[in-house]
């Protein structure tokens, strides 16, 4: 469990150093630039089903770290291949910006998992070492800009869950060499993921 919180606080205090220069973004350049990005996120960031991320209200560091692996190829994403290859990295800080500044609208957990999923994220899995989220999440959800944690709240559960999958199978490795979130997600159960991707879609 200790190792766990040190690896989290290391990455935090190393993630803030790397973004320490974080250049101001363009909202309105942004926005025209996301025009190709509606079909999957919509308009305003929030999108219409839950195998593509609502990224509305992302905090921006976080989003722009994303654009910026999966274009470089460090986060596969067949869904945008091609998608950000002609763009300047100003360009992904302006839509970052634009996104972040737009309202998540989330919805409802699931009763049936809500007490197991707010067990998960506010006080983490004792018996198998799993640090609660809210130690880089914070308990709303919103995230941590200046670590680079994302905000989660609202979120459509299958792509939380998805997520936290991809993780927990090494799929998804972009989450830097300390490997936090694989750590995280390696000892979660299918029920637990569920759980707790159901309670964050109805965190406010």
């Amino acid at each position: 469990m200790f190792r766990v919180v040190l690896r989290m606080a290391i990455f935090a205090f190393c993630s803030a150093l790397s973004l320490s220069a974080f250049a101001e973004g363009n909202s309105i350049r942004g926005k025209d630039l996301a025009a190709t990005c509606v079909a999957c996120h919509a308009e305003d960031g929030n999108s219409p089903a839950g195998s593509f991320p609502s990224i509305a209200g992302q905090q921006p560091k976080y989003l722009l770290k994303q654009l910026r692996d999966i274009k470089s190829g460090a986060r596969s994403a067949p869904l945008m291949m091609g998608q950000l290859d002609n763009m300047s990295d100003q360009d992904l800080l302006d839509m970052s910006t634009y996104y972040a500044e737009q309202t998540i609208k989330g919805g409802a957990a699931n009763p049936a998992l809500a007490e197991l999923g707010e067990t998960v994220y506010l006080a983490g899995i004792k018996r198998k070492g799993v640090a609660a989220c809210t130690a880089c999440h914070q308990p709303n959800g919103s995230g941590i800009d200046a670590a680079v944690f994302p905000a989660l709240s609202g979120q459509w559960p299958e792509y939380t869950a998805t997520q936290l999958k991809a993780f927990r199978s090494g799929a998804r490795a972009n989450d830097g060499d300390g490997k936090m979130m694989r750590t995280v997600a390696m000892d979660l159960s299918d029920a637990e993921i569920e759980a707790v991707a159901s309670y964050l879609y109805g965190l406010k």
